[in-house]
């Protein structure tokens, strides 16, 4: 389809990129304009499954003013990835998860929290956009395990994070606010993380079952169906 391989064109939207089927994944929603909303909704978007933890939603600034009644016909359902204050996570994950390598303690530490992602997915309307902060990690967890569902190949997997990570690095060139811990990195640097990162989510997907990790901590056989269905499998 048009999307694929290709940054979606939704007005504002960073880091924005199909992922399989009906699904696709972005970076923080307040960067969307109203005609990026608009966008969205005429691609069949109905769902926004947010990824990030509460204290994290909010407006800035920076952000263009969108009327409650442009996000009218949009359902946002929150369903963070990780508890911020979970200690070993913290240890892990510094200072916030940023490597496919912490996703298998991601994972183990919060299978309840990531069984509610998919559920989410299983009982949503129409399209659904995954996003989180920056359209990377949280989402792209998440994007790697629904490419597992959908029967993608070790390839697409890790070009579906590559994408986001060049997305990302690129959003950070010219970023209005400059992020607390990231900077632009130049192609000599980008290219051995990519690499390294790569290897780590596909260890990451391959080694979960994504299946069998949403069976045993309570998905059921009927949401998997839906989820299959969304993902075009």
């Amino acid at each position: 389809m048009e999307e694929r391989g290709r940054p979606l064109g939704w007005d504002g939207a960073v880091n924005a990129w199909h992922v399989a089927g009906d699904v696709f994944r972005m970076g923080r929603r307040e960067w969307l304009t109203e005609a990026g909303w608009r966008q969205a909704y005429r691609r069949g978007i109905r769902t926004v499954i947010d990824l990030r933890n509460e204290a994290e939603i909010r407006c800035r600034e920076t952000d263009p003013p969108v009327r409650a009644a442009a996000l009218a016909g949009f359902d946002v359902v929150l369903a963070p990835t990780e508890d911020p204050g979970n200690s070993e996570f913290r240890e892990l994950c510094v200072p916030y998860l940023n490597d496919p390598a912490c996703y298998a303690d991601n994972a183990r530490l919060f299978p309840h929290l990531l069984a509610g992602v998919f559920r989410a997915v299983a009982a949503a309307d129409g399209g659904v956009v995954i996003q989180c902060s920056a359209g990377r990690d949280r989402s792209g967890m998440i994007a790697a395990m629904l490419q597992d569902l959908a029967g993608h190949s070790d390839e697409a997997i890790v070009r579906g994070y590559e994408r986001s990570m060049r997305g990302i690095n690129e959003h950070l060139r010219h970023a209005a606010v400059p992020h607390p811990h990231e900077r632009f990195l130049p192609e000599n640097v980008l290219m051995p993380l990519l690499e390294s990162r790569g290897k780590s989510l596909l260890e990451f997907v391959r080694s979960l079952n994504t299946a069998d990790y949403l069976f045993r901590h309570g998905v059921t056989p009927a949401e998997l169906a839906a989820i299959l269905a969304k993902v075009g499998r």
